[in-house]
C-alpha cells in the first residue's frame, strides 16, 4: 500500500509541478517559480519515498528524500504565498534567505552521518537515524512554511467568501482546499494509530498533495491559477 500511496504522491505533484512550471513560464511571476521548485522537489521526493518503499532504502535515497521532501519543499512552496501578498521586495528578500537556507540544507545532508542499519522497505524515522541540524532544519522550515501557508490561504479564503458571484466563492473554496491540504500533509502522525506509521506517512502524503492540486484546479477555473490573495504591493 505505501508504494501504492508513494507512486500517487509522485505522479500527482508532478503533474502539479508541470502545470505551475507551464504559468510560471507563461506569465514570469515570482510567486509560480517559487511554487513550481517547491513541487517539484515534492516530486522528486515522493520518488525517492516510492524507490525507497519498493526496493529498499540506502543512505543516498533517504538523504535525497529528507532534503527535498522533510527539507525544502515546504519553505519554497511558502515562498509563493509570501510573493502573492507581501509583493517582489519582500519575497526577494525572504528568497533570498531562503537560498542560504537551501545551502545549509544540502550541506547538512550531504555532510551529516547518518546511524547504520537504514535498510528494508520500512520508512527511516529522522530522529532515530540523523544528528541534530538537518532535524532542527526540517522542523523550522517546514513548520514555519507550513504555518505561511495555511494561514494565507485560510485569510484569502474568508476574504473571498465576503465577496459576491460564483468567482469569488470559488477562489475560497480553493484556498480552503489548499489550506486543508497543507493540514493534512502535516498531519500523518493523527492516525499512525490506526493504520501504522508508515502507511499513516504516505496516506497523507498523496491525500495532502491531491487536496492542494484540487484547490489549484479549482482556482483555476476561477481564472486566477492558484492564487490566494492578490499582492499588497507590486514592484
Amino acid at each position: 500500500m505505501e508504494a501504492s500511496l508513494a507512486f500517487i504522491a509522485t505522479v500527482v505533484a508532478t503533474l502539479f509541478a508541470q502545470a505551475t512550471l507551464a504559468r510560471a513560464t507563461r506569465h514570469r511571476r515570482p510567486q509560480d517559480g517559487a511554487w513550481a521548485f517547491a513541487l517539484a522537489t515534492f516530486a522528486l521526493a515522493s520518488a525517492a519515498l516510492f524507490i525507497g518503499v519498493t526496493t529498499g532504502w540506502d543512505n543516498g535515497t533517504f538523504r535525497a528524500f529528507y532534503l527535498l521532501g522533510a527539507i525544502l519543499s515546504v519553505p519554497w512552496l511558502a515562498l509563493g504565498t509570501i510573493y502573492l501578498i507581501h509583493g517582489n521586495t519582500i519575497g526577494r528578500r525572504v528568497q533570498w534567505c531562503l537560498v542560504a537556507f537551501s545551502g545549509m540544507a544540502l550541506g547538512a545532508m550531504l555532510t551529516c552521518a547518518i546511524a547504520p542499519g537504514i535498510a528494508g522497505s520500512a520508512i527511516p524515522v529522522g530522529k532515530e537515524v540523523l544528528p541534530v541540524l538537518p532535524r532542527v532544519l526540517a522542523a523550522s522550515g517546514s513548520g514555519l512554511g507550513a504555518l505561511v501557508i495555511i494561514i494565507g490561504a485560510a485569510l484569502s479564503a474568508i476574504r473571498w467568501m465576503r465577496e459576491p458571484g460564483t468567482v469569488a466563492r470559488r477562489r475560497a473554496i480553493a484556498n480552503a482546499l489548499i489550506a486543508l491540504g497543507t493540514l493534512i500533509l502535516s498531519g500523518g502522525g493523527l492516525i499512525q494509530g490506526i493504520v501504522g506509521k508508515d502507511t499513516a506517512f504516505t496516506v497523507s502524503l498523496a491525500l495532502g498533495i491531491s487536496v492542494i492540486y484540487a484547490g489549484f484546479l479549482v482556482a483555476s477555473g476561477a481564472g486566477q491559477g492558484a492564487n490566494q490573495v492578490e499582492p499588497s504591493t507590486s514592484n
